[in-house]
């Protein structure tokens, strides 16, 4: 387990954003720094277009449809990076900054209302500013792009750790880590069509299917993406994020009412499901749901919206669809009516394909354990290559009280369970992340499971990490998908201990931890108590 190297790009970045912690509000500063990088990225791409139109004794630089045939924003000219950073030091440049903003949003179009205006605000140090405005401008934003193709993406995943670490659980809201992302894009291959989210947040996950199309010489324009955010800020960062990589997000809605309540897309039908909602929301339900279309397997409880969300997303797929969720652990084996029903009639239908549980520590603003849950919808027409092999015979899909009648043939289908959660590494002190290699090896797992053969090798259940397991096995263990549950751990060897001495040992072991832990919240409140809290 290793530790990841700080990148001094991005630490250089969030040590000028610190500096104007004490100058404004929290929730804004980590976007004050943001914003100022896009100005500048667009800006430098801006200007190298701009010389070598320069050099075309054809081309007029300033000529704003030379660069939308480039795919390069026009940035006019007051609001190109060298024009802010002359006048950095002048009293105004909050101002000169936010109309810097609005021309550009004028100029085009895909960025019209997302841009902030927020840098003419009495509570910015306009010292800290023109310091942010100095160090970006001495950064190679060219350079630092070149080498990692997600400029923005680099920034803001480590801008969300320094600021989660800093400032509490609030700064992981709507992110979903990198490494997750890369492992579900990889695995259900969103090469085109209809791509959905119903709590998008940021949008990396549209980035990675970018970045995964291109990766495989597919075409970036084969895709569509949907979805809705209720935040507006995240909604503009994300504006931006798909913008600067040329994704239409004329799709992008946002409302303050979430999906549940007020659907932006009421009438979609998605080939791709990449999302990564609220980890058991309490506060979705409202008594207007409670004749909703949109729970066909069974009403989902009111005070956990885990299988509201799976419910909402299958509701919004196409006739062959795949769908790849992070949910909350507790959604594979709680036992509670409404749920377990859920659950049982999703497993009995032949769509859930996949489980895979993940480690602990992985997300910036919860604790809570999670996992990813793989759904496909089996049908005859979607070609053999994707229908041979361990568990793909096609399942037709059949009513609950049909479920004995035809059982004999949906029992040879069967679901891929993964144990991930000891594959890891410690990212920074507290959080850990899946490295190349693991998200390598479950990836070559589920597809070798999907297919009896590939270039890879044939799958095979491995103990401690996979198991393809029946739908009898399932029926066995209640329906509950928790991997461990069927992922066969390998025999510890007889050590001799007799099995009282080695709970007595535990036993004692648990009750010094359970002391050290009274004695240092003992300290905390004495040490709290000598300076007035």
């Amino acid at each position: 387990m290793t530790k990841q190297k700080k990148s001094n790009f991005e630490a250089e970045l969030f040590k000028a954003a610190d500096k104007l912690r004490k100058w404004i509000d929290a929730a804004e500063y980590k976007h004050i720094v943001l914003w100022l990088v896009f100005l500048k990225h667009i800006s430098d791409s801006f200007s190298e277009l701009y010389e070598k139109l320069e050099q075309d004794e054809y081309a007029d630089p300033e000529d704003r449809d030379e660069y939308i045939a480039e795919n390069v924003f026009f940035v006019p000219i007051n609001s190109r990076w060298q024009n802010i950073h002359s006048k950095a030091k002048f009293p105004e440049i909050g101002k000169i900054i936010d109309d810097a903003m609005t021309e550009i949003e004028k100029e085009n179009k895909e960025l019209k209302n997302v841009l902030p205006k927020v840098y003419w605000k009495e509570n910015l140090d306009k010292t800290s500013l023109w310091e942010l405005i100095d160090l970006i401008s001495n950064l190679d934003l060219k350079t630092e792009n070149e080498k990692s193709k997600d400029l923005f993406g680099r920034v803001y995943e480590y801008f969300l750790g320094e600021f989660a670490n800093a400032e509490g659980k609030k700064w992981g809201q709507f992110y979903t880590p990198k490494c997750i992302v890369e492992l579900m894009v990889n695995m259900i291959e969103p090469f085109k069509w209809r791509v959905y989210d119903p709590a998008c947040g940021s949008w990396w996950m549209f980035v990675m299917s970018e970045k995964f199309v291109e990766d495989h010489q597919g075409y970036i324009n084969d895709i569509t993406i949907y979805g809705q955010e209720s935040n507006q800020t995240t909604r503009k960062l994300s504006k931006m994020n798909l913008a600067i990589r040329n994704i239409n997000s004329q799709f992008v809605k946002w409302n303050t009412e979430w999906s549940f309540l007020n659907d932006a897309h009421p009438d979609l039908k998605s080939d791709y499901v990449l999302a990564n909602p609220p980890f058991n929301q309490s506060d979705w339900w409202q008594e207007i749901l409670s004749e909703d279309g949109r729970w066909k397997y069974w009403l989902p409880p009111s005070w956990n919206a885990n299988y509201a969300w799976i419910q909402h997303m299958l509701y919004h797929t196409a006739p062959n669809w795949v769908m790849a969720t992070v949910l909350a652990n507790g959604s594979l084996s709680s036992n509670t009516a409404w749920e377990w029903e859920i659950r049982k009639e999703l497993i009995k239908q032949g769509l859930v394909e996949c489980i895979v549980a993940l480690p602990k520590q992985l997300f910036y603003n919860t604790w809570i354990p999670a996992c990813i849950w793989f759904l496909r919808r089996w049908r005859k027409n979607v070609g053999t290559d994707k229908n041979v092999g361990t568990g793909l015979k096609p399942v037709p899909t059949v009513a609950d009280e049909k479920y004995d009648s035809i059982k004999k043939d949906i029992s040879t289908h069967y679901i891929l369970f993964i144990n991930a959660s000891e594959m890891w590494f410690m990212k920074d002190r507290v959080h850990r992340e899946l490295s190349n290699e693991d998200i390598k090896k479950i990836t070559n797992t589920y597809h070798n499971w999907r297919k009896s053969k590939s270039a890879i090798g044939e799958y095979e259940d491995e103990l401690w990490f996979c198991k393809s397991a029946s739908l009898e096995e399932l029926e066995k263990h209640s329906f509950v998908l928790t991997p461990w549950r069927y992922v066969e751990i390998a025999e510890e060897e007889d050590d001799g201990i007799p099995f009282e001495d080695k709970m007595n040992d535990l036993t004692e072991k648990l009750y010094k931890q359970m002391e050290k832990e009274k004695e240092l919240n003992d300290e905390i409140k004495t040490q709290l108590g000598k300076i007035g809290f």
